[in-house]
């Protein structure tokens, strides 16, 4: 009788080693697949634009609609996964989404359309805190932040690959076959992700004992996480304030508009090693380092592009891209450490909100400033604004530190 309880409190290395395997491996493809369906609208704008005769604005709406119910729903999504469990939730926001593409397909007016991008948009607000969460769950410590890392990584390429995807099957199909083919793909990860998730039900999981860390979200004080939430809104806006000048900026030192589309090609393929290559760096020395490693570089990045040549400002964008997108990483890796394991979907729901909704703003708020005092000045006052992370990193440093092996 001894034995068989010895047995139960001990399980297989192994077989949370899978486990853990299995979670990163099922969250990283759901990523992968709506971080695509996410980008996959920007190739279909021009389709619409062409098919339902509508103007610039109405298009920037049918983007505005996705992506603002992918980001408002991201905290009810938590409030559900609590209540119905994060595996059984994100499984249906990732059917959910597949199936508002499915629905575009079906859309015979700008109405349909939609509301087909409407559900669309509400099954994706599903994956990016719950998906967190799961990782969180299945890993601890800084194998937890390299996880999150990888995972970070795998939505960019998401990105990349189902637009081409699509791309490649309109040369094939019509538009709405091509929708519908790529939704019917939410049906099948849905049920992949229902079967193959692990259950984990809290930290006292057999997972979370192969790191002999303790959490600390347990002696993490009230104002950690809303400081750590503040880091990531203005990390997250100043990134959006500078992909919107920089087209700007490149033109006038004599960019074409190829020379332009180059450019930002060069920045998120430097975002996305950033987003993988920090987490790294982040479990390796520390939160903190990272951080002010990655804002001072993109700060001085930034003020480095104004004065240089075209050629050389080309050549320092991939580094740039690098810090400007890496800190996220760190960032949302450093979530588990602030919250208790019960409050984890919820801490993600809020924080994932807060970052894309100040990413959504920001190009307004740093258009008028540019409007004002000109580009040039603008973009030092974006500078300026990113080195205000560094003291507040510092505040957090205590329990941050926890991440150090």
């Amino acid at each position: 009788m001894s034995a068989t309880v010895d047995e139960t409190q001990a399980p297989n290395p192994d077989s949370a080693k899978s486990a853990e395997r299995r979670a990163l491996g099922v969250a990283c493809g759901a990523h992968v697949l709506h971080d695509g369906y996410t980008d996959l609208i920007y190739l279909l704008l021009p389709i619409w634009q062409n098919e339902f005769g509508l103007g610039f604005a109405a298009l920037g709406l049918m983007k505005t609609v996705f992506s603002g119910t992918l980001a408002g729903f991201q905290i009810p999504a938590g409030f559900l996964a609590e209540r119905f469990g994060s595996t059984a939730i994100l499984a249906l926001g990732t059917a959910l989404a597949g199936f508002g593409y499915v629905l575009a397909g079906f859309s015979n007016g700008v109405a349909f359309l939609v509301a087909a991008l409407f559900v669309g948009g509400l099954g994706a607000s599903t994956q990016h805190p719950l998906g967190s969460s799961l990782i969180a769950h299945a890993y601890a410590g800084t194998r937890s932040l390299k996880a999150l890392g990888t995972y970070n990584f795998a939505g960019d390429i998401g990105k990349m690959t189902l637009p081409a995807t699509a791309a490649l099957l309109l040369a094939l199909l019509p538009w709405r076959h091509t929708v519908m083919l790529l939704g019917a793909l939410g049906g099948v990860a849905a049920v992949t992700i229902f079967l193959a998730m692990p259950r984990f039900h809290d930290k006292t999981d057999p997972v979370h004992k192969s790191d002999g860390a303790a959490s600390a979200s347990a002696l993490a004080p009230g104002y950690a996480f809303p400081l750590l939430l503040s880091v990531g809104v203005i990390d997250s806006a100043t990134r959006m304030a500078f992909l919107t000048f920089l087209p700007f900026v490149l033109t006038a030192k004599g960019a074409s508009l190829q020379m332009v589309g180059l450019a930002l090609t060069l920045v998120f393929a430097g975002g996305a090693a950033g987003k993988l290559v920090c987490a790294f760096i982040g479990a390796r020395i520390g939160a903190v380092a990272t951080v002010w490693l990655t804002e001072t570089v993109t700060a001085a990045g930034i003020l480095a592009l104004l004065p240089l040549p075209l050629g050389a400002a080309l050549i320092l964008l991939p580094v740039v891209g690098i810090a400007l997108n890496g800190t996220s990483s760190v960032l949302y890796g450093s979530v588990p450490d602030l919250v208790e394991p019960a409050w984890r979907q919820r801490a993600f729901g809020i924080f994932y909100t807060g970052t894309i909704g100040a990413g959504a703003v920001s190009p307004a708020i740093y258009g008028l400033l540019g409007d004002a005092v000109g580009i040039p000045a603008a973009l030092f006052v974006v500078a300026a604004v990113v080195l205000v992370t560094l003291p507040i990193t510092l505040v957090l440093r205590p329990v941050l530190l926890a991440r150090l092996p």
